[in-house]
């Protein structure tokens, strides 16, 4: 509708202002007048054409000012062709694109219907290789625990098989170890028959409870713990004569683990003893030194053993062989408890005669039981003090005397 209202507008106004343009030329015509030395004639043509350009001028002005098209057409025309072609050439190669995607979602979509396919004929082959698949595991897993046990069977033989050669090699060697302790025995045996022997193999040279106040003194000590040992086996190998000096042979490695004992504070026992059988008349004694702490290892009144002397042990022999059994077993509690005396001391050696007469004729039918107990308390070295006390054994048929304890 507005261009209709605006070629009305032009046509209006151009009929006004041709009005006006011939009646100017007319009245120019008329008044005879020159512009720019013309004549008159070709200045009414001039006013003419003027006119008609303002007409123009007046016109496209007017379309210009009314009409946003009309000023894009004629001023965007050609930018908005090129953006027209470059969106006609993008619209085109969208489409191609569209058709592109349009064909591969077409393929996509029967690959994916192949796929489907495939997958349902997988699904149908793994139920079946599944079905299938049962017994064989059951199969399988009864062939694993076939073959674990088999495993561990063949584990067990090589076990045996092992053990029996480590026993087989232990066996050899013990029969070579024996064939040599049988010589040493031999010649020890004879040696003993003649009565060259002087010290036995693990025999005490020197035992002594060592308690230092400074380490530095460790290495005097461990000295003078050598020189009481060498003294010792020089009188039992070489009697009568003179002691020999270094006639005793100690490792290095036993002197280092005594100076480290000596180091810690504390009391330690120092054992030095024979390392083998020696015969009488030789040069020299292998031995080896045992160090531990001291430690009390017997208290006193402590029962270190006991024995029952039956109704029927009644002679002086049976009651002495019954009291040296007692102290056999008095000596090994000892020695379990790790007391390195080497024998049992009985509180009043007298008393033992006294003691055997009692016993010999105590009431007949009576049973006792006879204790060994520790007279004071003994360290590790030493030595062991016992003493006897008895009372009646229970379920003694005959009334007995009471208890009693030896008095020396």
């Amino acid at each position: 509708m507005t261009g209709w209202l605006l070629i009305l507008a032009l046509l209006v106004l151009g009929g006004v202002l041709s009005t006006l343009g011939d009646r100017l030329g007319s009245l120019v015509g008329k008044s005879r007048l020159s512009l720019f030395n013309l004549r008159p004639r070709k200045t009414a043509v001039l006013i003419t054409v003027m006119t008609g350009s303002l007409i123009s001028a007046l016109s496209l002005g007017l379309m210009l000012l009314v009409s946003q098209q009309l000023r894009v057409g004629l001023f965007e025309l050609d930018r908005i062709e090129h953006r027209l072609r470059e969106s006609r050439t993008s619209l085109s190669r969208s489409q191609a694109e569209l058709k592109r995607s349009h064909s591969d979602l077409l393929q996509a979509e029967k690959g994916r219907k192949q796929a489907r396919q495939l997958l349902a004929e997988a699904e149908r082959q793994a139920r079946s290789l599944r079905a299938a698949l049962g017994p064989l595991m059951q199969q399988r897993l009864a062939l694993e625990q076939q073959r674990d046990q088999l495993n561990r069977d063949i584990r067990a033989k090589d076990a045996d098989i092992q053990r029996n050669q480590q026993e087989l090699a232990q066996v050899k060697g013990r029969i070579v170890a024996a064939g040599k302790e049988l010589k040493a025995q031999e010649t020890t045996l004879w040696a003993l028959r003649r009565g060259d022997v002087a010290i036995r193999s693990g025999q005490p040279l020197w035992i002594d409870k060592v308690t230092l106040q400074n380490p530095s003194q460790s290495k005097e000590v461990i000295q003078a713990l050598l020189n009481k040992a060498n003294e010792v086996a020089s009188i039992l190998v070489l009697p009568g004569q003179s002691p020999k000096r270094d006639m005793l042979q100690v490792r290095g490695s036993d002197i280092s683990k005594l100076e480290n004992a000596f180091t810690k504070p504390g009391s330690w026992v120092v054992s030095i003893l024979s390392a083998g059988n020696v015969l009488r008349g030789e040069s020299y004694v292998r031995a080896f030194m045992d160090v531990r702490p001291n430690r009390l290892v017997v208290r006193q009144g402590e029962q270190m053993a006991s024995a029952i002397l039956g109704a029927d042990e009644r002679s002086p022999q049976e009651v002495e062989n019954r009291l040296n059994q007692l102290l056999v077993s008095t000596f090994s509690r000892a020695q379990s408890q790790g007391s390195l005396a080497d024998r049992v001391n009985f509180f009043d050696p007298g008393s033992l005669p006294r003691l055997i007469k009692l016993f010999s004729e105590r009431p007949s039918g009576q049973t006792l039981r006879l204790e060994s107990f520790s007279q004071r308390d003994s360290d590790i070295a030493d030595p062991l003090v016992v003493d006897f006390r008895w009372q009646p054994a229970p379920g003694n048929g005959q009334a007995a005397a009471g208890a009693g304890r030896n008095q020396p």
